[in-house]
């Protein structure tokens, strides 16, 4: 092995010994991936409404890339769903504006993938977002449910 070469991994191995020892992993830069869910239903919408439908939001967001991809499923409404949105922010049995529209088709399952802003991502990763399915019967949203990021 040249001398070049053994120095250069020689100082590769103590820088990386040295980032070990300090808790700092090789891919610290790189942000991990994260989950994020909702459980959608009537009794969370504000104020709560009788419908007995029901809804799930599984899907990721990528810190490095500020992307959220979600999949809403829902069945039992009371009708065609006629807008999805995600709402915020607002903390759990608060009410908020629409964040993001979901786009057409809103038939389930619903999926779409969003560049989020530094804001709406800050309220996102706080639990201060909700999905919120609206009918024809429940203008104002029919199920809801926090989503929440893990």
């Amino acid at each position: 092995m040249n001398l070049r070469r053994h120095f250069t991994l020689a100082t590769a191995g103590i820088a990386m010994t040295w980032l070990a020892a300090a808790g700092v992993s090789q891919t610290a830069q790189a942000a991990e991936v994260m989950m994020v869910m909702a459980t959608l239903s009537a009794a969370q919408e504000v104020p709560p409404n009788p419908s007995t439908g029901t809804g799930e939001l599984t899907g990721q967001f990528d810190p490095a890339t500020h992307t959220l991809s979600y999949q809403v499923t829902y069945s039992g409404l009371t009708g065609p769903v006629k807008m999805g949105h995600f709402h915020g922010p607002a903390p759990l049995g608060q009410n908020a504006g629409v964040a993001v529209a979901f786009a057409p088709p809103l038939d389930s399952p619903i999926k779409g993938t969003v560049v989020l802003t530094t804001e709406q991502e800050m309220a996102l990763l706080a639990g201060h977002w909700y999905v919120n399915l609206h009918t024809a019967e429940n203008p104002k949203g029919e199920v809801r449910g926090q989503v929440m990021a893990h």
